[in-house]
């Protein structure tokens, strides 16, 4: 049993309700943010938290580089440990304004929890997402296999990110009421579907290979003709186990919804391995997706309303986050847009053309 200290527990309480009421945090939020301060406490031998002094903070960065990953056993990356200490130093700096702590801490005290510049760059540099091209998402998904009903909903849970790009969570909470086949439209409520932030999303089908909206759309087909799904089902079920003959068995489909986003990642990294790709996560599938409507799309207007589709408020979330431009590729951009526009310029505007020889 860990170590408690009965009065730190009291202002962690008061902390984590002023983060759910006050700033709007949901469970995930608060659950990262008390996992952080427990660390400190451990560090610190579980000392009252009024007993805080600038060291500490110095001694805990220590403690975050020789802690290991409970599950890999490999060291904390740098971005857990700058994330880390970040919420630690949001606590202490609202215990510097609580009630018996104020005359202990005090805000410079609290910026001793930054982390060094080195490596707070390093924990926030852009890492490239390794994403899927559009043929090798047609040939991972071709080579699905479609003996069980099981076979059938990972399909078309591959089907359903082609169209859409909607997040894991997003996808694994869906239900059959929230699509519409006739108009190729998925509204992704944030009131009942695991959204990122909780945002209610419009999203319409991708245009992509009409097979895998043929797919989907003969997977809703066969949940609501064959399997006599109603609106409130799942759109992609878990699986129903039971007791078959004394012993558990997989006895099909529940009608019940994934607790979370696991079964979809597993689906498709199992999908591009078995056909020796990388094991690629649905969330690439958004730099697959984006890239696609950069070539198709020809106005601006357009490539707002892709952008729309992936719950992106601003254009420049979608461009910045999920179409990276490399140095090399900039000049070439830039280089063919001269080429085009000079010939433009000498075509229309009846400049001197000896000049663009």
């Amino acid at each position: 049993m860990r170590k408690r200290n009965e009065e730190n527990e009291r202002i962690k309480r008061a902390y984590l309700g002023y983060l759910k009421q006050a700033k709007g945090q949901d469970e995930t939020s608060l659950d990262k943010a008390a996992a952080a301060i427990l660390m400190f406490e451990e560090a610190t031998g579980f000392k009252s938290f009024k007993a805080f002094h600038i060291e500490q903070a110095g001694r805990f960065k220590v403690f975050l580089e020789k802690r290991k990953n409970k599950r890999t056993g490999k060291p904390l990356s740098l971005s857990t440990r700058d994330a880390t200490l970040r919420l630690v130093k949001a606590f202490f700096h609202w215990l510097a304004s609580q009630p018996g702590y104020k005359s202990r801490i005090s805000y410079s005290d609290v910026e001793y929890f930054n982390n060094n510049s080195k490596n707070a760059r390093a924990a926030h540099s852009q890492r490239p997402l390794p994403f899927p091209s559009i043929q090798q998402c047609a040939h991972a998904f071709q080579a699905m296999p479609e003996g069980s009903d099981e076979k059938l909903r990972d399909k078309a849970i591959f089907a359903f990110l082609m169209l859409t790009s909607a997040r894991g969570s997003a996808v694994a909470s869906l239900r059959l009421k929230h699509i519409n086949l006739h108009d190729g439209y998925v509204f992704q409520d944030g009131r009942e579907v695991d959204t990122k932030n909780s945002k209610t999303i419009d999203t319409w089908f991708f245009p992509v290979d009409p097979a895998y909206r043929r797919y989907f759309e003969d997977w809703v087909h066969y949940l609501s003709d064959v399997k006599f799904f109603g609106p409130e089902d799942a759109l992609f079920p878990k699986a129903r186990v039971g007791v078959l003959d004394g012993r558990f068995a997989n006895l099909g489909l529940s009608r019940d919804p994934h607790g979370s986003s696991a079964k979809v990642r597993t689906v498709i990294k199992e999908a591009f391995a078995a056909v020796q790709m990388p094991p690629y996560t649905p969330h690439g599938y958004r730099k697959t997706l984006v890239g696609l409507g950069n070539e198709v799309c020809q106005t601006l207007e357009q490539m707002k309303a892709w952008s729309m589709n992936l719950g992106h408020e601003n254009l420049a979330t979608t461009a910045g986050s999920y179409l990276p431009v490399s140095r090399e590729r900039q000049g070439e951009v830039l280089k063919g847009l001269g080429r085009k526009f000079t010939a433009y310029f000498v075509e229309n505007l009846f400049l001197d053309r000896g000049k663009y020889r």
